[in-house]
Parts: structure tokens; sequence; C-alpha cells
């Protein structure tokens, strides 16, 4: 029985090479318009949002070129890469793998660059998901996006699902709200029905980001659901060190660099900070129509950066 787009049901025939094992409740499907013969199956209906999720290509970016992390990524990819790569493990020693991970820290200190780089180096399929954009102002949509993008990735497994600023759908529930308040609540509860209702051993995993843990709704953080909290903090000198040399490693220098006197004035900055730090001083050696970077560059570039970070926190 098939019901078509017009409304109406019909008992139809079947095409000899379409196969019938296939042909579930909910399979979109093809039909001869005289005869209403089942012609082939189609893909599964996507929605828009979501397939523009799916075109977040995260090819090129690699663990080499991320520095001073190398404890967070041992423990990112204990718990996604492990289990996608070597189920058979977890049922010799009879455990579960966990659902998802969560990511916190303060801004720019690469949360976004790691579930890039996890979801690359296994070739997976990756949906990005900025969680603030799928808050929807009609009642359910946002619910039904939810349901939509894990339908996605179950369908498309291997899958990485990466959202973004979960705090913006995930915040604490309160018993007073506005309606507003309400359909977020909703669309919580919705994520917290698909992450129960995934497989442990599936191959559909869940990372999500914030920069305000504190925030977040303790029924999203429970073991079962996010098991694993990795914090992602400031790079201490060792790690500005290697940061600074990876975003620098293309770069047309000019003599020798002293990177480590450049890190020590460097104090605070993020990853993002210290890639803005080689591209200024990129800009340096342009305004004065040079084509190679040198360490007076470097100099004026950290002083310039650190200047901008210490307005950035009067600001706020």
């Amino acid at each position: 029985i098939v019901k078509a787009s017009s409304g109406p049901r019909y008992v139809v025939g079947c095409r000899s090479k379409v196969e019938k094992a296939k042909l579930k409740q909910g399979v979109r499907v093809a039909l001869d318009m005289t005869t209403l013969t089942i012609m082939r199956m189609l893909p599964r209906e996507v929605d828009p949002m979501v397939y523009n999720m799916s075109l977040e290509d995260p090819a090129g970016v690699s663990f080499a070129g991320i520095g001073g992390l190398n404890d967070q990524i041992r423990e990112l990819r204990e718990v996604i890469e492990l289990p996608l790569k070597n189920p058979e493990l977890f049922h010799r020693v009879g455990i579960k793998p966990p659902k998802g991970v969560l990511l916190y820290g303060p801004p720019g200190t690469g949360k976004t660059l790691l579930a890039r780089a996890v979801a690359s180096s296994l070739e997976t399929n990756f949906l990005k998901v900025v969680s603030s954009a799928i808050v929807d102002k009609y009642i359910g949509e946002s619910a039904r996006l939810i349901r939509e993008m894990f339908g996605y990735a179950r369908e498309h497994e291997p899958c990485i699902i990466f959202m973004d600023e979960i705090d913006a759908i995930g915040g604490r529930r309160f018993s007073e709200g506005t309606s507003a308040d309400r359909e977020i609540q909703r669309t919580l509860m919705e994520l917290l029905n698909q992450l129960d209702g995934f497989d442990y051993l599936g191959k559909t995993k869940i990372i999500m980001a914030t920069n305000r843990p504190d925030t977040l709704d303790p029924a999203l953080l429970r073991a079962g659901r996010l098991d694993r909290k990795i914090e992602i903090p400031l790079p201490n000198e060792a790690g500005r060190l290697e940061v600074l040399k990876i975003h620098a490693a293309g770069v047309q220098k000019e003599g020798e660099i002293d990177f480590e006197s450049v890190v020590k004035m460097s104090d605070g900055l993020n990853g993002a900070d210290l890639r803005n730090v080689i591209t200024e001083a990129g800009l340096f050696a342009i305004k004065d129509y040079r084509d190679a970077v040198n360490q007076d560059d470097f100099n004026r570039a950290v002083r310039k950066v650190a200047e901008s970070k210490k307005l950035e926190g009067k600001i706020e």
C-alpha cells in the first residue's frame, strides 16, 4: 500500500528489480505515472537545514595541526575513535563505550578544531550543528530538526554529530519561563530522547562544545548521555610555543626567529589569538614592502594582539 503525495492510498505492484525486502513503512518510492507500479526506491527526504549541516568538510584538518592539547586529543580518541575502529575490544571486555563527549573551555582554545580533526582522521560523515541556529519560532520545529538530524546520521553511518554552543538549547530548565523558553525545553527533551535512543556500539557519536558548562542541564550531563567531559584550557607556555610554530610553519621568514621570546609576551592568549599573531606579523611585513617576516614583526604583532585582548576583557 502506497500513499501518494496528493493524499490517496493505492494498492500497487512492484517492479521485479526492486528489492521487496527493503520496502518498509516510511520508505519513499517512485511510481509509474500510468500503472502506479513501484519503479525504484528513493533516498530519505532530508530537511535542507540538515543537508547544509552535512556540507561541512573536515578534510585537511589533522591532529598534527593542533598544539598543546596532547592529553585532550588522547582522551577524545579513546571515546570516539576506539569504538568506531575496534568495537570488538568492548565486546571482549563486556563494557559499553561512551556515546558522547562534552568539550568545554574558553573561546578560541580549539574545541571545533578537535571535532573536525577526529572526523577527518576517521574519514566519517560529519554534521556540524550550531545549536542556536536550530531554535525556531514555530512550536515543534526545533524538536523535528533534532529528529531529522539523528535520523540522517543513522542512515549515513559512520557519522559524527558536532553540536557547538550546546548551552543555547541545553541550559538548565526552570518551572517558570516564556513560551520561547518552553520551546527550548521541548528541544532539549527531544535531544535527550534521541541520545537515549541510539545504540552504544552504533556508529554515530556525539561531540558537544560549550564555553559555559555551569549553565547546562544536569540531565544532559549524566552518565549514559555525555559520559566524558574534557576541559580544553588556555595553552601553557610550552603549548603556546607549539601552536606558534605550527601556524608559522608556512610563513616566509627573514633570519632566525626566537619564538620563545615571543611566547613570553603571549601570556593569556588562546590558539586563535596565536594564529592572529602570525597574521599580524605578515601584515607588518607587507606594509614595509617585504616578502618575509622578521623577529621585529613578531614582537610588534604579539604586543598588538595582547593589547587587543586586554581591551576585550575591559569590554566584557
